[in-house]
């Protein structure tokens, strides 16, 4: 999400300070404002936007309106801080994120101009059943919030994060689960971002990462050399046969943490099958047995390098969600990192969540500049550490 101004957060029901949030003690949690009845309490109409501009239900099925919202976010999301790299999300993931199982379509909302009808902001919510120290709740998961950059003294922001939270009282949804490069009140966890790199030249060139002391190119590359195939036995891709069994590996293991996703069967068959260029997923099939012992999974989410004609695009894998029950991780791992390069990608990306930090050193990730706050809206818990968080957002 783009920063909102503090002075708004600080009228919304987050936690303000970290103090408040340890002062739950060992409690589950608990809501911050009560839950109003969704017909009695609830306001019924839109907020008022500021003369000029109105609202607008995205259509994301519709090609025209599906492409508005591609370029709004290509031009004008989430970039890092040196302004070198902006996300840009391909037409085709926008549908695999926005359309889960039980998705509502009034909940991918814009805002016009109303004089050309050009979209000037952006923002979205999913339902999502969350686990927080036990208990499960459901919520909405808010993303692309994003705003027409010559507009953000407008306010708009702000606005568009109080009519998503109206719609989704409405639908007697009251919690929402949210992530952000930047720190606002108050993160329930604090993670950082590790980068492996898969074409360390091209890396270098761009100025995504630069060259050790002591090390030149031919050394560099050397260094970070993966096998031409993977080399786990029984590994392939992830298929239609193999989700129930898939799934429930994943939910046991995700029930380990203190923040995980509750995965349905149509949840995990949404999430998980393959779509090239969007997301993959494999699976170890025990080649005696059959039995399904182990999963990995990343997802593709490129970025435009701004201002480099030689390399648009940097190719950007985002590790999703492995389970290890027979294999090794770090092996498994190793054979996430061969597979991206074979697709075809420059970097493999992971936060030190679930188990991450077992494979990172060996698996020479580096540390990165970046970290990811995750938040919850209307939700009073204890902060956690990056390894109880079992939650990847996208």
């Amino acid at each position: 999400m783009n920063q909102p101004n503090h002075k708004f957060w600080s009228t919304q029901p987050v936690p303000q300070n970290k103090e408040d949030a340890l002062a739950v003690g060992s409690e589950q949690g608990r809501a911050i404002d009560i839950d109003k009845d969704p017909v009695q309490d609830i306001r019924q109409m839109p907020y008022a936007l500021p003369t000029g501009y109105e609202w607008s239900n995205i259509n994301i099925d519709e090609p025209d309106e599906l492409e508005q919202v591609y370029n709004l976010l290509k031009d004008h999301y989430v970039e890092d801080d040196d302004n070198m790299f902006r996300f840009n999300y391909s037409q085709r993931f926008l549908q695999w994120a926005l359309k889960p199982p039980g998705y509502r379509s009034e909940w991918h909302l814009g805002v016009r101009i109303s004089a050309d009808k050009r979209l000037v902001g952006f923002i979205t919510a999913i339902p999502v059943s969350v686990n927080v120290y036990n208990k499960k709740i459901m919520m909405v998961e808010i993303n692309f919030l994003c705003v027409y950059n010559k507009l953000r003294s407008k306010r708009l922001a702000p606005v568009l994060i109080k009519e998503i939270t109206r719609r989704a009282n409405v639908n007697g949804i009251f919690q929402a689960v949210y992530t952000a490069g930047i720190t606002l009140p108050t993160p329930v966890a604090s993670c950082r971002y590790y980068h492996r790199s898969l074409k360390p030249k091209k890396l270098i060139e761009v100025n995504f990462s630069h060259m050790k002391p002591r090390m030149n190119m031919a050394r560099t590359v050397r260094l970070y050399k993966l096998p031409d195939q993977p080399q786990v036995r029984g590994i392939r891709p992830l298929e239609e046969k193999d989700i129930p069994a898939a799934r429930n590996m994943l939910v046991n293991y995700l029930s380990k943490f203190d923040l995980f996703i509750d995965f349905t069967d149509d949840d995990f068959k949404h999430w998980f099958l393959p779509i090239e260029d969007v997301i993959y997923s494999y699976v170890v099939e025990d080649p005696e047995t059959h039995e399904i012992t182990d999963l990995i999974s990343f997802y593709s989410l490129p970025s435009t390098i701004i201002g480099n004609t030689k390399y648009p695009t940097l190719r950007a894998a985002y590790s999703f969600y492995n389970v290890a029950t027979k294999t090794d991780l770090t092996e498994l791992m190793k054979d996430s990192l061969t597979i991206a390069k074979i697709n075809n990608f420059d970097v493999f990306n992971c936060l030190d969540i679930h188990d991450n930090i077992v494979f990172l050193g060996e698996l020479k990730f580096g540390v990165g500049d970046g970290f990811l706050q995750y938040y919850l809206y209307n939700w009073l818990c204890q902060p956690m550490e990056p390894p109880r968080v079992g939650l990847v957002l996208l």
